[in-house]
């Protein structure tokens, strides 16, 4: 068992002996389902404090609100301690708007005290300091949680192994899998995407035509920019683009006009290219990405880009890939957070109208889908994540620390548009 130290408030009960009253402290400390959550992947700070692998650090004023997130699968008391490393200072920490005040001092577990959480969902721990004798209002590596709405349900990052404390403040990553059993040789995916007003959130990446070797869609940036970007995995398996060999790597064909193109690698690695477009939110973008194989060992993908401002097909890039021999399969788009730090921010997009170009049928419209995650969902670190119908497309969204899950590997279906795309292949740039 846990040997956890019995810091806490006072209750002070009144002893009345003649003229003299005696203070008698009674001690709250944490249950036998104790469980410690680390700030390094499950807290995010404003205002230049950091989050670490360490926690809290960097904390030296007032006005840097440190949050930290879990998830409960029902009501109850929740006790709460928080463990500071070189501390002297008085912080406030609240939930749900009711706040108490403790004395950290030096490397230490403090009990914060109890609160009632009154229905099941994530709890937002806030961490304000009020007062410091140091530099700093101190480390915070973790919070100490037990009472009765804590169970072995209850969700947030656990560790750090596999790189999760990253993963984790990244949050999870959504996908829509398009239902193309009926085709064989895909030529070309259409679709569209619609971001909704502030849902454009920095470190979204809104990929609207993925398929087994490369993926193409839009992102922010920064608050100054946002690309449209194209990429293609190369055959030899490796993080590092240095790596490939001579003779599996992306070879560039053409590129667009003011189209950045070289290579990527950390998830995977290969051809990268992609264009800075100040896209908008309310405005529906299409995506057109074709495969061509030429039967002697290498396929070629090309992706377009078609935006109302435009009011034409532009040219990202035509990559040719090597050892490889094939039409467009394994068909999907999804919604992921590449920016840690905003990873405690919601965002959704709206996609829609989608359309394989087969080579025997023509355009045959997709309206099937199966919603799946990534391993940080799977895994149960992070539930804020959903996927399914919207009016007459699908939609996806994540992070935010929302309460809506949906069940991974559910099937949806749209209702048929009828809208085929009004591409001219021969008049593309």
């Amino acid at each position: 068992m846990l040997k956890l130290k019995r810091i806490s408030f006072i209750i002070s009960l009144f002893i009345l002996s003649g003229c003299k009253s005696i203070a008698i402290p009674v001690m709250i400390s944490h249950e036998s389902n104790f469980q410690k959550i680390p700030l390094g992947g499950n807290a995010w700070v404003i205002n230049g404090a950091e989050i670490t692998k360490k926690g809290l650090e960097n904390w030296t004023n007032s006005n840097q609100v440190c949050n930290v997130y879990f998830k409960v699968n029902k009501a109850g008391k929740l006790k709460l301690s928080v463990f500071s490393v070189a501390a002297k200072s008085k912080i406030k920490v609240s939930i749900s708007g009711k706040s108490k005040v403790i004395e950290l001092k030096g490397e230490a577990e403090t009990m914060a005290g109890e609160w009632d959480i009154v229905k099941a969902g994530y709890v937002e721990i806030q961490l304000v300091g009020i007062e410091k004798q140091g530099l700093t209002f101190g480390n915070i590596t973790d919070l100490g949680i037990s009472g009765s709405c804590v169970n072995a349900e209850t969700s947030y990052v656990k560790n750090n192994e596999g790189n999760y404390f990253y993963w984790g403040r990244r949050g999870p990553s959504v996908h829509l899998n398009y239902n193309t059993e009926a085709l064989e040789n895909i030529e070309w995916f259409y679709s569209e995407i619609t971001v909704p007003e502030k849902n454009d959130v920095i470190g979204s990446y809104y990929m609207a035509n993925g398929f087994g070797e490369g993926y193409f869609g839009m992102q922010v940036n920064s608050e100054t920019e946002r690309r449209v970007l194209f990429s293609i995995w190369s055959p030899f398996t490796t993080d590092d683009p240095s790596k490939i060999p001579a003779d599996q790597k992306i070879i560039l064909l053409r590129k667009g006009q003011n189209v950045y193109t070289g290579e990527f690698g950390n998830e995977g690695a290969g051809g990268q290219s992609y264009l800075k477009y100040n896209w908008k939110v309310g405005n529906s973008y299409k995506f057109l990405v074709g495969a061509k194989p030429d039967g002697l060992g290498f396929t070629t993908y090309s992706a377009y880009f078609f935006a109302p401002e435009a009011n034409q097909w532009l040219l990202i890039a035509s990559f040719k890939r090597p050892k490889t021999n094939t039409y467009l399969k394994g068909l999907y788009s999804f919604l992921e957070n590449f920016e840690p730090e905003t990873g405690n921010q919601a965002r959704q997009a709206k996609y829609g109208n989608q359309w394989a170009f087969d080579a025997k049928k023509g355009w045959v419209e997709i309206s099937k889908i199966t919603f799946t995650a990534d391993a940080t969902a799977r895994i149960g670190y992070r539930k804020d994540y959903e996927g399914g119908n919207s009016g007459d497309g699908f939609y996806l969204k994540n992070c935010g620390f929302s309460n809506e899950t949906t069940a991974i590997k559910t099937t949806f279906e749209r209702p048929l548009k009828n809208m085929k795309p009004q591409v001219d292949f021969a008049k593309l740039p």
